[in-house]
């Protein structure tokens, strides 16, 4: 069993890495003074992977959009009932998600700890499908699709990626579609548990009020090694530098029109990714932050309000940087943020606006190692990205220059690969 503890110097923290026997990696971090402890387990699969080989398959195989949404949903049911029913014996409060490069199974507690690990363990290992419980699924996840179909923060959102990519399949709905999801059946849920769902595809992150000899006892009571690791591929797209439409509007129920604008930045692979969110992060604040010039003349003009805020969604091939809010002029917001990257390229990044969101940035991430599920989440992320000292985010907040912002600036925010999207009132 190999054991790596990662410290680190500038917060005096330390969690300890693990690649058991099994195959199975784990990233635990005990926190001293914590009442509640936050396990993920998390495989290599989302949305994104629509089209993969293993070692064993002579070519890729083609899978319904919305098929990993649709293994995380059914992984819940098991032959004696509902995993829900045996994390209520427990008292934990369990969960699980399936972003676009990840599905995670989660749960919080305070008390019966390794007993909840067990469930969890046992939850993603334990595939049951069966024709009539994969129909019935079709039917409720049919419901979610059309129910997200109408939400106007949903549809702002993909109507965007839509716009910036034009082939890769981020742009794509979590769920897939209702079409998309008839093709699902039980055989093929089946194949897609045991490529993506191998113990040396999935990653095991605890943080808070445990030890690591209990997640140990976890692990080899319930945790049985696969026969072989699966060496998977996932198909490369060939996705255009130019966006695919410069504006996407729909009309929906809303009271004022939502926008969401984005600037589609260049892949740098999955560890380059992870620490270019993290930079790009910080020119989201220099450019239109709380703090910046920007921000208070756009909401001093009334063309914002307190909804307008950014994020950068990055994965392993794909990035994004994206200003979203509430506007009845969106188009003057979008020229306005345009404007403003132009000026900070023409003019450069005041280091003096750099130290000032430097130690924001660092203030922030330094919070997020103390939270149980904020640690966890981190821990995961990194190991996906192929990083392996979490820690490293905040070197990366502390050692960012204006030299290397500026070169981002020109990466991620280049004014000709940007897209608006508006949802508008249905009478406006």
């Amino acid at each position: 069993m190999e054991k790596t503890i990662i410290r680190s110097q500038r917060i005096g923290e330390e969690m300890v890495r693990i690649k058991h026997p099994c195959g199975l990696t784990m990233l635990l971090c005990p926190m001293q003074g914590f009442s509640t402890a936050y396990a993920t387990f998390t495989a290599k699969v989302g949305s994104v992977d629509v089209s993969f080989k293993t070692q064993d398959d002579a070519d890729f195989v083609d899978v319904p959009e919305g098929v990993a949404h649709f293994l995380e949903h059914k992984m819940f049911e098991k032959p004696e009932g509902d995993a829900f029913a045996a994390y209520a014996k427990t008292g934990a409060s369990a969960n699980a998600f399936t972003s676009f490069d990840k599905t995670s199974y989660l749960f919080s507690c305070t008390d019966h700890f390794e007993e909840s690990l067990e469930i969890l363990l046992d939850l993603a290992r334990r595939p049951y499908f069966t024709p009539a419980s994969v129909a019935k699924e079709q039917g409720i996840i049919g419901q979610e699709i059309r129910m997200y179909d109408d939400d106007p923060d949903w549809r702002v959102f993909f109507n965007l990626l839509g716009a910036l990519y034009q082939k890769h399949p981020v742009r794509i709905d979590i769920a897939g579609t209702v079409e998309s999801i008839a093709q699902i059946d039980a055989p093929l849920l089946y194949r897609c548990h045991r490529t993506f769902y191998n113990l040396n595809n999935m990653v095991l992150c605890v943080a808070g009020n445990f030890t690591v000899e209990q997640v140990l006892r976890a692990v080899d009571k319930v945790v049985k090694p696969d026969e072989k690791p699966v060496e998977i591929t996932s198909r490369t797209v060939e996705e255009p530098e130019e966006v695919g439409q410069k504006l996407v509007e729909q009309r929906l129920s809303v009271a004022t029109p939502l926008f969401q604008f984005g600037f589609k930045g260049r892949s740098e692979g999955p560890a380059g990714n992870f620490r270019g969110q993290i930079l790009d992060e910080m020119l989201c604040e220099l450019i239109a932050g709380e703090a910046s010039p920007l921000y208070r003349r756009m909401y001093d003009a009334g063309i914002i309000n307190a909804t307008f805020g950014s994020e950068v969604m990055t994965g392993r091939d794909y990035l994004c940087c994206i200003f979203s809010g509430e506007s009845r002029q969106p188009e003057q917001v979008a020229q306005q943020i345009t404007a403003e990257v132009e000026r900070l390229g023409r003019e450069g990044i005041p280091p003096e606006d750099l130290e000032l969101v430097r130690r924001a940035t660092y203030g922030r991430y330094t919070g997020i190692f103390g939270r149980t599920d904020s640690v966890a989440g981190v821990m995961s992320a990194a190991y996906l990205a192929g990083v392996e000292d979490p820690y490293s985010i905040l070197d990366i907040v502390a050692d960012a220059t204006v030299d290397a912002l500026q070169a981002r600036l020109q990466s991620s925010f280049n004014t000709g690969r940007c897209a608006l999207s508006i949802v508008r009132p249905v009478e406006d």
